[in-house]
């Protein structure tokens, strides 16, 4: 069960080495600009490899549990799906599984490896549990730590992870099956890092901010959705909405207020505490995504520009 390109490695796993019976994935609705339907990347799998396919829009459908039930399932495998009510995870002869993105409990919610760039953590890892009535909070099965480069984005964790966590729900299975494998419980009473829902506050720059702040900001949020901010033209008060998808960054004795822009011929620069971010990759809202130089060979103002 699962919707995104996260949850493919696996599948791919789990067709090579079991008997996949079927796949779940989100119902058809339109999306993106014009509305248009497409198929999600666990769709285009099941139809590529002739897979039986079921996208029920309510998961407690009886005739959709009913389908579930005709399987006989040993196992659900859930990787990036919607919140399965108990109707469904209590199917399986064996368990419903779920792979997260994370180092559980940490980062339990919906963006674990954004969270994990943007807070600077150094490690980070999957972790394969039982699925129980809420949200990340079964008992936990297998985990496996990876360190995070420091160039690494979110896609870039992305890729890493998804392909570490298909093995991870490998030896999962065949660990459950052979029964060499004891759950450990999450505690319930303990503070842990929160994988928050990316919305349109929590992806914009603050720029009164550390430049390490602002770096790990830009790169867990690259290249979707896009750390955003807005570009100020001090004469006419014209605001363009830009995306940030690279940037270098450097420490300095700044004296110049956050938000201060400063532009030569091959450079982009916003200062914020203790340094300033160098831009590297943009899309200005409207536009396409672009490298820094090619927006400032067509860049033309001597206006005093401030971002917020």
């Amino acid at each position: 069960m699962g919707t995104s390109e996260f949850g493919v490695p696996t599948l791919n796993q789990i067709a090579n080495n079991f008997n996949l019976l079927a796949i779940v994935t989100n119902y058809d609705k339109p999306s993106g600009r014009g509305l248009k339907i497409r198929n999600s990347a666990v769709k285009e799998y099941a139809i590529k490899k002739d897979i039986e396919l079921l996208q029920p829009k309510n998961l407690k459908d009886p005739n959709f549990v009913e389908k579930i039930k005709k399987f006989k399932p040993d196992f659900l495998i859930v990787v990036a799906f919607r919140m399965l009510p108990k109707v469904i995870w209590s199917i399986p002869n064996l368990g419903t599984i779920n792979l997260h993105a994370s180092l559980l409990p940490n980062y339990r919610g919906a963006a674990p490896i954004n969270w994990a760039l943007i807070n600077g953590e150094k490690y980070t890892g999957v972790t394969t549990f039982f699925i129980d009535d809420k949200i990340d909070t079964g008992d936990i099965l297998l985990q496996k730590r990876i360190k995070i480069n420091k160039s690494d984005n979110a896609e870039d964790l992305h890729n890493s992870l998804s392909k570490i966590g298909s093995l991870l729900i490998n030896d999962t299975i065949n660990g459950v099956i052979n029964n060499n494998i004891k759950s450990t419980k999450q505690e319930p009473n303990k503070t842990y890092k929160t994988a928050y829902k990316l919305n349109k506050d929590n992806i914009k720059i603050n720029w009164k901010s550390k430049p390490i702040e602002i770096y790990n900001k830009i790169r867990g949020l690259s290249p979707y959705p896009g750390a955003r901010t807005t570009i100020i033209d001090s004469k006419d008060n014209t605001k363009k909405n830009i995306i940030i998808y690279d940037c270098n960054y450097k420490l300095i004795n700044n004296k110049l207020n956050p938000g201060h822009i400063i532009i030569s011929k091959n450079d982009f620069k916003i200062s914020c505490i203790d340094g300033y971010i160098k831009l590297m990759d943009i899309k200005i809202e409207g536009k396409k995504r672009m490298k820094i130089k090619s927006f400032l060979n067509g860049f033309n103002s001597n206006n005093q520009l401030t971002a917020r």
